[in-house]
């Protein structure tokens, strides 16, 4: 029998998808606001799991709202830019909602869930995000999404919950109080326990999974004190034991990934505009494998920092020096170095959704195709399967493949849980 699962805050659906390759687990329903993010899941559920009332259980609506509860009502006609908080416009498409039954309906209907999975936006508790924000993010309403999670998991009282996040939330206290403690104390509140010490258990590398990157994530399982005798002591077993069953045997590069992709060159010939450097656009068996367009200064550097690579100089190895370059030829000063080519031999660093704006971070190993890596290569690294498919743009898509839970990862996790619950319930 499947355990029955709400996805919450479930972005394009990484984390979702790896939990129903593991075939232990029946969607009941999933949550998200934003609008790209739910087509592409909507699609997935329909095209890949054959989930044909997907445009009913997903839906786009405010996690934040009591609505998503009891239901909603909205016949506006055109998608509007949501007004945060802050005072600021999400540069986002949300809404329109349209007309949605609401999580109680899908909840009753299957006779209640084993599982809630999820996480809040990790922007407010990553590093980067604290760096770049004048206020460190304290003024960030999404420091305290948390807070909606634990009101669904409240509401509907799953056996357990995995609760996913950046490892920066282990230093984040927009308040003065570590959030960690915050998430701690609001779980055990209403009757849940996560492991005692998160940074000792709860950090877990994708790369140890069979996922070609460096991606660290805080992976937080909460099991219901009511169901459980000693939660410790499962929670200690699920991070030593359990989980780490799941680890690959060795680590996969880069190049094992994305190697056998068609390359794509730039197209350079006199009178090229310097602004606007095309490249070719191969035969391909899967989408998302197109480059996109770059200065000639940018084609340039990336051609010659690979290269520096590629033939052992390592002139360019070192932040200082890729600093210095980046002051010599873009003009301004950066606090961190922009440039950096992935190894072809090792996994990648971690991806991010800044690829929307640029890709300067993840040059390809080639040098003759002198580029940034593809969405369907950030895809590949994220260990996304070719036949998942992304609904949206090209900012979209980047978007989503950089804020996604790698699907290999998540499909690991998903046996370890499948496995706390075939003990729960004897």
């Amino acid at each position: 029998m499947a355990y029955k699962m709400i996805d919450l805050f479930a972005g394009c659906g990484g984390l979702e998808d790896g939990f129903m390759q593991s075939g232990k687990y029946e969607d009941i329903a999933a949550v998200e606001w934003l609008q790209p993010q739910v087509k592409t899941l909507i699609h997935r559920l329909k095209t890949k799991w054959n989930i044909t009332d997907a445009d009913e259980r997903v839906m786009c609506f405010d996690v934040q709202k009591e609505e998503l509860f009891y239901g909603w009502s909205d016949d506006s006609a055109a998608p509007t830019r949501e007004i945060l908080p802050n005072g600021k416009e999400s540069r986002y498409k949300t809404g329109p909602y349209g007309k949605g039954k609401g999580l109680d309906y899908f909840v009753k209907k299957a006779g209640g869930i084993d599982i809630i999975i999820g996480g809040p936006p990790c922007q407010a508790y990553s590093v980067a995000g604290r760096v770049r924000d004048k206020n460190g993010m304290k003024d960030d309403y999404r420091n305290y999404l948390f807070e909606h999670y634990l009101n669904v998991v409240n509401r509907y009282r799953p056996k357990v919950f995995i609760f996913e996040n950046v490892p920066g939330m282990l230093s984040a206290m927009p308040d003065g109080t570590p959030i960690t403690q915050l998430i701690r104390k609001g779980f055990e509140g209403i009757g849940y326990e996560i492991i005692d010490d998160l940074k000792q258990y709860a950090k877990i590398n994708a790369s140890d999974y069979g996922v070609p990157q460096h991606r660290e994530r805080l992976i937080i399982l909460g099991i219901q004190k009511d169901v459980c005798d000693q939660p410790q002591v499962l929670l200690k077993e699920f991070y030593t034991k359990i989980l780490p069953k799941h680890q690959t045997s060795r680590k996969i590069s880069v190049g094992e990934a994305i190697g056998d992709l068609p390359p794509i060159y730039p197209i350079i010939n006199e009178g090229t505009s310097p602004g606007r450097i095309d490249y070719t656009k191969p035969e391909c068996h899967t989408s998302w494998h197109r480059a996109r367009h770059h200065s000639l200064r940018d084609v340039e550097i990336y051609g010659m920092l690979a290269d520096d690579i590629l033939s052992g100089r390592n002139k360019y190895a070192d932040s200082q020096s890729l600093s210095e370059l980046y002051e010599e030829r873009v003009g301004a000063k950066s606090p961190i170095h922009r440039y950096h080519v992935l190894r072809k031999e090792e996994p990648s660093t971690t991806i991010i959704s800044h690829l929307d704006r640029d890709g300067n971070r993840f040059i390809h190993y080639d040098p003759k195709q002198c580029r940034d890596i593809t969405p369907r290569e950030a895809a590949r690294l994220q260990s996304f399967d070719d036949d998942f498919e992304f609904i949206g743009n090209q900012t979209d898509t980047y978007i989503m493949i950089g804020n996604a839970v790698p699907p290999k990862l998540a499909k690991c996790v998903a046996l370890a849980v499948a496995e706390v619950l075939d003990r729960l319930d004897g």
